[in-house]
């Protein structure tokens, strides 16, 4: 198991456990026999329902870019940009590469492997929210084609 994945498990058993006592909680707040009070319960189910729904999203969208990012792989399509000594993408050299990436889904907007190593080339870049954008719309893509 690789670290990023360990510090997954236990930052999402951590989310869990700090659900599971909103739930206590909002069960405790709703015994209650003030109005106000099983108002402040309901509220407060709300948010392990949110953080139950947010989990499983980010587990599976994981789940997906992991299982696409090994397909690529296997093709050797990954692109491999120059990093640091702790591992970073230097983000002047992956700007200068950030083109030709852009051009592949200019290509052929509806090939998920163009989409995943643009979504690779934003985030090698800095620029984390495009880049899982992209990423998403490549495993959208790769479920409607394959």
């Amino acid at each position: 198991m690789n670290r990023y994945l360990a510090g997954s498990v236990v930052m999402s058993l951590l989310l869990l456990v700090y659900l599971g006592f909103a739930v206590v909680y909002a069960s405790i707040l709703l015994q209650d026999d003030n109005l106000i009070v099983n108002i402040m319960g309901v509220a407060l189910l709300v948010l392990p329902l949110l953080g139950a729904w947010g989990l499983v999203a980010e587990w599976r969208f994981g789940a997906a870019s992991s299982r696409l990012r090994a397909l690529l792989e296997e093709q050797g399509l990954v692109p491999d940009f120059p990093r640091t000594i702790g591992g970073r993408a230097l983000r002047e050299e992956a700007s200068q590469l950030f083109p030709q990436f852009q051009g592949e889904v200019e290509a052929a907007e509806e090939d998920w492997k163009a989409w995943f190593r643009l979504g690779l080339a934003y985030d090698a870049c800095g620029d984390r929210r495009r880049g899982r954008w992209a990423i998403r719309r490549a495993i959208r893509l790769e479920r409607i084609y394959s």
